[in-house]
């Protein structure tokens, strides 16, 4: 069974460099609040639930091995996502104490995301394994920690807070970190680990499924959640560590917090099907595009922005239906005269079998950059960083003849 990154005693991974910054177990023990026994025992027990020496003991102290080395930069991160969390959650606070952090536990973290996911205290209980009663006292504990109101009842079931919601996050975060922590000290780091993929229209036919194929062939123990969404579903669990990267297309600027790493670029083509009557046109004026209906995405997305651009000469043509989903647009072209405005990625296999044909030359202000956006500072495990290595080479190798 995989090892939850709120397995781990908190406490234990904060003295983790407590012991590196002061060469031996008594020192450390007296930063961390606990008994130079104490400590001791719970180091033995953190180095058996990741099975690894974290600590080479001697007679003059403790030197941190380097997989002590790597555990305890994981934990320094995931303590300083909790830190700032809980500045951000009380900044509006009555009440805060100095370091809230230092006195969260475990099972007060997994409680407070478990009610972010289910919404309600019987579903987090179900969810989570802990009782409801004691995910009561978990809540009213770290509230009283970080002097906090985390959750409105609504109904029947909760809600978090604004200051909930941002304590939420950087809980998540700190998991994320822990866990890559936890992966990178597998005897086999590239199969360990789950990576969570957020995967945008654009990548989904082509890219990603090369990608996801060579991953899985050379790394078959490792974990793939491939959650699909727009943009807008995918930012926020983003943010929130959810997911590890999201593969679509990118903005002109990367949201706050964010950064982008462009794989390729991607022009629009007018898409229809075989034997439209502007199939055989070599260049359809915007008159004739005018004259036939069109299904196209909802208004705020930027692919209807894009078709939008296509007519600022004057009204555009009738969008009858408004849809984004390429397997529904693919039917009705095939059963009507609609055009519609697409990669040639996302049909690649349609326009391959001849199911749909492109209308007219590429579009000279079609073009948009694919590509990865991550979270500023994130730091991929092996298998991560393997798998960010074939999305390149896919985003080589899948190119599509250029078709004039």
């Amino acid at each position: 069974m995989a090892l939850d990154p709120f397995d781990l005693n908190l406490r234990h991974l904060r003295a983790l460099s407590a012991i590196i910054a002061r060469g031996s177990m008594s020192a450390a023990a007296e930063a961390v609040n606990l008994s130079q026994p104490a400590l001791a025992q719970g180091l033995r027990k953190l180095e058996g639930q990741l099975g690894t020496t974290l600590f080479a003991r001697h007679s003059s102290g403790a030197s941190p091995t380097a997989a002590g080395l790597a555990m305890a930069a994981r934990a320094d991160a995931a303590l300083a996502h909790l830190a700032l969390a809980a500045r951000e959650a009380t900044r509006r606070a009555a009440r805060t104490f100095v370091r809230p952090e230092r006195l969260m536990t475990a099972t007060q973290l997994r409680a407070v995301v478990a009610l972010a996911d289910a919404g309600s205290f019987s579903g987090a209980a179900s969810a989570s394994g802990i009782s409801a009663p004691a995910l009561h006292r978990a809540v009213r504990d770290l509230e009283e920690i970080c002097g906090l109101h985390i959750v409105d009842r609504h109904g029947r079931g909760v809600i978090l807070t604004a200051g909930g919601r941002r304590l939420a996050r950087g809980v998540r975060l700190a998991g994320t970190e822990i866990a890559a922590g936890i992966a990178e000290l597998s005897a086999d780091p590239e199969d360990a680990g789950t990576i969570a993929i957020g995967a945008m229209p654009l990548c989904r036919a082509l890219v990603l499924p090369h990608a996801l194929a060579a991953f899985a062939r050379g790394t078959p123990r490792a974990a793939l959640d491939v959650r699909e969404g727009s943009w807008r579903e995918l930012i926020e669990p983003l943010r929130d560590g959810s997911i590890d990267m999201a593969i679509g297309a990118l903005r002109a600027e990367p949201p706050a917090g964010l950064e982008q790493h462009p794989l390729f670029e991607d022009g629009l083509r007018i898409v229809a099907r075989p034997g439209h009557p502007l199939a055989g046109v070599a260049k359809p004026a915007l008159a004739d595009l005018r004259r036939f209906d069109w299904i196209v995405g909802q208004p705020e997305t930027p692919l209807h922005s894009h078709w939008r651009a296509l007519f600022t000469d004057g009204p555009p043509p009738p969008t009858p239906i408004e849809c984004g989903s390429v397997m529904v647009i693919r039917g009705v072209l095939g059963h009507s005269d609609f055009l519609t405005l697409l990669s040639p990625d996302q049909v690649a296999m349609e326009l391959a079998t001849g199911m749909l044909t492109l209308i007219g030359p590429p579009l000279p202000h079609g073009v948009r950059t694919i590509g990865i956006t991550t979270r500023i500072g994130w730091r991929p495990t092996a298998a991560q960083r393997r798998f960010i290595m074939l999305l390149e080479q896919a985003a080589a190798v899948t190119r599509l003849p250029k078709i004039e």
